[in-house]
């Protein structure tokens, strides 16, 4: 999932009852029937996020993490909005290629507390930190989407505990005209955060009102792509827009990965020794293509690969993201 423009936090109490009246409000307003369906589904993706993973403590504190497959190891770090369960959604079909997905929850996501210092570089210690708790040596590292900027400062920092890079629609540095910042913003992405992020409820609610507005503000993917998109792929939006429920537990990420990513510094690609690949499509709407072109031209021997279209989520070209990675990996 795409990286979220920045919001004022605000007082925590002072949102908390907004948020609640919102609630109440929103639920009388539909009817207790359909607020009933919302009881049903948060109850649901609570258990669903409460169940699939463990907890390991590390030099940077606890992280959840959870693994898929066998092979070798691959660390998967995920995007704004995610958490293990978004790593295990886009690792999945890797793990199916003979692969080890070890999926972990960012600061501040899920069951990971978010630290005093939760900059990239702390997140990519961190990382390191992880692999030490599983006694894993050397691992590769995909980071989609705002998970790019840690996964890049893995590479830089613990290049010995790195074996390849790959960078899915990452937010990165790109220099743009006039000082313009690296990542755009999808139309609405700002005023419907300042909404959703209040209360689980709205987050459910929203989507069932205006869907093709969310996926383009939330999911950086013109929602005309994914009317065009096959079932399974259509299928594989609802998840991964399903999938950030619940969002209480993913604030505290959401917000440091959207003070992030308003201020991205090029970092020393020229550094960067390991293989690496960068996949992006044209019509991201958070404007990736540029910024994974960008990296791959400064990282010697890097790989880019471009898509037509498809959106944050490279929607039509799923299929093909999954070969050409494991494609990249298993060599």
């Amino acid at each position: 999932m795409g990286p979220f423009g920045g919001t004022a936090k605000g007082g925590a109490r002072h949102a908390g009852r907004i948020a609640a009246a919102a609630a109440v409000l929103a639920a009388l307003a539909i009817g207790l029937p359909t607020y009933a369906a919302y009881r049903r589904d948060i109850r649901a993706a609570r258990a669903r996020v409460a169940s699939g993973s463990l907890i390991a403590e590390t030099r940077s504190g606890p992280i959840e993490y959870a693994i898929v497959g066998e092979g070798s190891p691959v660390l998967m770090v995920h995007g704004a909005g995610g958490g293990y369960d978004q790593g295990l959604d886009i690792g999945a079909p890797l793990a199916r290629n003979g692969m080890r997905i070890i999926a972990m929850s960012r600061f501040g996501y899920l069951r990971t507390p978010l630290p005093p210092e939760a900059a990239a570089a702390a997140q990519a210690d961190a990382h390191a930190h992880l692999l030490d708790a599983l006694g894993i040596a050397r691992a590769a590292i995909i980071g989609a989407s705002a998970g790019a900027l840690s996964a890049m400062q893995f590479a830089l920092r613990h290049r010995e505990r790195c074996s390849a890079l790959v960078l899915l629609v990452p937010v990165a540095y790109v220099p743009r005209p006039g000082g313009a910042p690296s990542i755009s913003a999808p139309p609405g992405i700002r005023h419907a955060l300042e909404w959703a992020l209040r209360s689980d409820f709205l987050f459910w609610a929203v989507p069932r009102v205006r869907r093709g507005a969310v996926i383009r503000a939330f999911l950086g993917t013109p929602p005309e792509v994914v009317a065009r998109a096959s079932a399974a792929e259509q299928a594989r939006v609802a998840t991964m827009l399903d999938h950030i429920l619940p969002i209480a537990p993913r604030r505290a990420g959401l917000m440091n990965d959207a003070k992030l990513v308003t201020s991205i510094e090029r970092y020393e690609l020229e550094r960067i020794a390991v293989p690496t690949l960068a996949l992006s499509a044209a019509d991201d709407l958070y404007g990736t293509f540029d910024a994974a072109k960008y990296t791959a031209e400064h990282i010697a021997g890097a790989r880019f690969i471009g898509y037509p279209g498809g959106g944050h989520l490279c929607v039509g070209y799923e299929d093909d993201v999954v070969t050409r990675i494991a494609a990249f990996l298993s060599q």
